[in-house]
C-alpha cells in the first residue's frame, strides 16, 4: 500500500501545483500526506510555498463542496448505497449527522480538525440544505491553517515526510481539545441566546 501511495504521489508531483489540488480533491491519499509531500517538494525547490498553499486550499475546498452537493442532491439513501466508494462509511456518517444536528452549521469548521468526521461533516451540511456560502466560508477558514501547518511541517521533515501523521499528532491533540472546548462554548451560547429569545417572544 505504501508503494502505491508513493507512486501516486510521484505522479501527482509531476503535475506541480495541479497535482496537490488533484490529490486533495480525489482524497485517495490522506490530506496530511499530500500536503506533507508538497512541503518536501517546496524544500527541493520544485514548487513554492504560496503556490502550494493556494493549490491546497483550492483542492481541499472543492473536495468538500463535492461532498456537500452529494448530500444536497443525493441525500442519506444515496450515501448509504454509494458512500463506500467515497471512503465514507455509515459509522462516520452517523457521527457527522449527529454532530451537525446537535451543534448546527458552526460544527463544519471545528470538525475539519477531527479525523473521524473531518470529511463526512460536509454531507449532513448538504442534506440540511445549509447555505453554500456559509458552508464554504467555514470550510475555507478551517482548510487555511490545516494547509499551512502540514506544508510547513513537510518542509521541516524533508525526506522523512512520510512520518508526518505521527509527528503532527502531539500538536493536533491539544488543538482538537481546544476546538471541542470552543465548540461547546459556542453551542451553550447559542442555546442560551435561543432560550432568551423564546422568553422574550413568549
Amino acid at each position: 500500500m505504501k508503494d502505491i501511495i508513493l507512486l501516486l504521489l510521484e505522479w501527482l508531483s509531476n503535475l506541480g501545483y495541479a497535482g496537490i489540488a488533484l490529490g486533495l480533491m480525489i482524497e485517495v491519499i490522506p490530506s496530511e500526506i499530500v500536503l506533507g509531500y508538497g512541503g518536501y517538494l517546496i524544500l527541493l525547490g520544485k514548487i513554492n510555498f504560496f503556490g502550494a498553499f493556494l493549490a491546497g486550499v483550492f483542492g481541499g475546498t472543492l473536495a468538500q463542496l463535492f461532498l456537500y452537493w452529494i448530500g444536497f442532491y443525493g441525500g442519506r439513501p444515496f450515501l448509504e448505497k454509494y458512500g463506500k466508494y467515497l471512503l465514507i462509511n455509515k459509522h462516520h456518517l452517523d457521527i457527522a449527522e449527529k454532530w451537525f444536528n446537535r451543534y448546527g452549521g458552526g460544527v463544519v469548521f471545528g470538525a475539519r480538525f477531527i479525523p473521524v468526521v473531518r470529511h463526512a461533516i460536509s454531507i449532513p451540511a448538504g442534506i440540511a440544505k445549509m447555505s453554500v456560502w456559509k458552508f464554504t466560508l467555514y470550510t475555507v477558514a478551517a482548510i487555511i491553517p490545516w494547509t499551512i501547518f502540514f506544508l510547513y511541517l513537510g518542509t521541516k521533515l524533508g525526506s522523512n515526510w512520510a512520518t508526518i501523521k505521527e509527528v503532527a499528532r502531539p500538536y493536533l491533540i491539544p488543538l482538537i481539545c481546544v476546538i471541542i472546548l470552543l465548540g461547546m462554548v459556542y453551542f451553550l451560547a447559542k442555546k442560551r441566546k435561543k432560550s432568551k429569545f423564546e422568553k422574550i417572544k413568549g
